[in-house]
This record gives C-alpha cells, structure tokens and sequence, in this order.
C-alpha cells in the first residue's frame, strides 16, 4: 500500500458550486496509482464539498437556490453574525452538505458517474480562498 496527500487551494467567485474535478483528477493520475480511496476534507465550516450534476447547469442552479431557501439571510433568525447576514447561514448550510467525501479508485480512475462532479460549494457571497485536504491511499 502507499499513500499521498497534498493540499489544493481553490478560488472560489462567491456563493455556488465550484468545479474541482479537472484538478483532483490531475493530482489523482500523478499519483500513478490504480487501486485505491481518495478522501477530499474541505478545512472550513461556511463551505461544504458535493459530488453533483457536472452537465446541466440548472440542476446546480436549482440546488443552489434550494440551499437560500432552506437557510435564509434573516438577521432576525440567528445570533450569530460575526462576518455579516451571510455567515450563520453559510455554516448551516456547509452543515447539511457536509466536508468530507470518499471515492474509490479503480483502474487509475475516479469512479464518479458519468454526470457527476466534485464541487466545492460555497456559501459566503464574496470570494473566497478554500483549502481541500487530498489523501490517496492504494497501490
């Protein structure tokens, strides 16, 4: 067995999904492995990780809205505003996409589906600079 980690740093455009595919699966083939588990663990609690739709747009889109519904920008709901309106619902909403996902290698190749794309899911409205923790290990 071996192993490999590294850190990928990702711009984000402020809330929605961001496609991280092309550069996990870049740093996956580097690796040169072909059995294996990769973990993605995102180091923030007000962006989350999802393997989503990667073909139409709207079904992102839809996704995205559904988040602003479920968890609002009231400030009349939440006590805690330390970062402006836009930070307790973004922790809510990293909370119930969660900041981890597992996926098998086989082959040398992630086995996503054919639609399916790693995103980092944004909840703040400005841009921010978000760190994704890789492990690989396999052989």
């Amino acid at each position: 067995m071996r192993q490999a980690a590294t850190v990928l740093n990702i711009g984000t455009k402020g809330q929605g999904l961001a496609d991280v595919t092309a550069s996990i699966r870049a740093w996956v083939q580097e690796q040169a492995m072909g059995c294996g588990l990769l973990t993605i663990f995102c180091q923030h609690t007000s962006a989350s990780l999802l393997i989503q739709e990667n073909a139409a747009p709207e079904a992102r889109r839809d996704l995205e809205a559904y988040f602003t519904r479920i968890a609002p920008e009231d400030p009349t709901a939440y006590e805690h505003d330390d970062e402006g309106p836009d930070d307790m619902p973004a922790h809510l909403r990293a909370a119930l996409t969660g900041v981890q996902l597992s996926i098998p290698l086989i082959d040398g190749q992630l086995a996503l589906g054919t639609w399916q794309g790693i995103y980092v899911f944004e909840h703040r409205r400005t841009p921010h600079r978000r760190t994704l923790a890789l492990h690989l290990i396999g052989d």
